[in-house]
């Protein structure tokens, strides 16, 4: 399994190491989309951080990070459900040219009202909380940077990390300082401090190609060899969108046999793309003459027969 997410303690609790890789569920994500090399690497770049912050929810759901902009980018969104399952897409304005080298604030921020959004989605289905939604001006010229500081201003915790992405890989490295709820004293307090610092400063020397060409096992060893990590079972990662042809049968359904056959008289085909995945599904006279055929169901005639 080459997608997993795989997540580590330190001995005295006081910071978790995250980390993950993605291969085939990044490859797979973009089958369909082909976005300017920018963003693409900016989209792979939020995936990493949406699976490393999604693996912390303690409820069935979701996790949306959502990047709003008002330049040439409109909008970046990753969600990453409890199962670690992912899809994402962006949205670029037309007309606009995307530069080939920058960040967040010249794609997304450039007239100052760029807005970076997280939602927590619990499943109706299975529990009773509440979605959440926390939505902060758009700080930060990279996609750490931005998550970096929501996670101190807005969540409490110090959170450090380490993204890189390509065509092939997408991966991520996450510290973060646990809560302390054991009622130290100060020289435990010192003790986990000293921790959480040498930790930074180790993992500090990691490089971007380490991070997509090393398998994660071998990156985490190279980095904290010296350290007597508690490793937790890892996770598989998989890309999963939830269109399908047949939602999107039910969708032409919707319009009525009347605009669908309007669309037709104009063009040999219908061509319908998923606006989240890019997925595209092509329905040709024939599929829509089945979508209204199928839908009629049996009828009843005069003397009570079936037909």
């Amino acid at each position: 399994m080459t997608d997993e997410f795989k997540k580590y303690l330190l001995p005295d609790h006081s910071t978790r190491v995250q980390a993950v890789r993605l291969t085939e569920s990044w490859r797979t994500g973009l089958s369909h989309q082909h976005y300017p090399v920018l963003i693409q690497q900016l989209l792979g770049e939020l995936v990493s951080a949406a699976v490393l912050l999604a693996s912390n929810i303690k409820f069935d759901g979701s996790l949306v990070l959502q990047l709003q902009g008002d330049g040439p980018v409109a909008l970046l969104v990753v969600e990453c459900t409890a199962d670690l399952s992912i899809r994402a897409t962006a949205t670029l304005r037309e007309g606009h040219e995307i530069p080939t080298e920058g960040g967040l604030q010249n794609l997304l921020n450039t007239q100052g009202n760029g807005r970076f959004i997280v939602v927590l989605d619990p499943n109706r289905e299975t529990t009773d909380l509440k979605p959440y939604q926390g939505v902060v001006p758009l700080e930060g010229d990279t996609v750490a940077e931005v998550l970096q500081d929501y996670m101190r201003d807005s969540e409490q915790l110090d959170t450090r990390l380490w993204l890189a992405s390509s065509s092939d890989h997408t991966a991520g490295l996450l510290l973060q300082r646990l809560p302390d709820h054991g009622g130290l004293q100060s020289e435990g307090v010192d003790a986990r401090q000293e921790t959480w610092e040498r930790i930074n400063h180790l993992a500090t020397t990691v490089k971007t190609q380490e991070l997509l060409d090393l398998d994660t096992d071998t990156l985490v060893h190279r980095l904290f060899w010296q350290e007597d990590l508690i490793a937790f079972d890892p996770q598989p990662v998989r890309w999963h969108c939830p269109c399908t042809r047949e939602r999107v049968a039910n969708m032409l359904r919707a319009l009525g046999r009347e605009e669908v056959e309007d669309i037709l008289s104009e063009r040999e085909k219908i061509d319908v793309v998923c606006n989240f995945c890019g997925k595209p599904y092509e329905f040709d006279a024939v599929d829509c003459v089945s979508l209204f055929v199928d839908n009629l169901g049996p009828t009843q005639g005069e003397d009570g027969s079936v037909h």
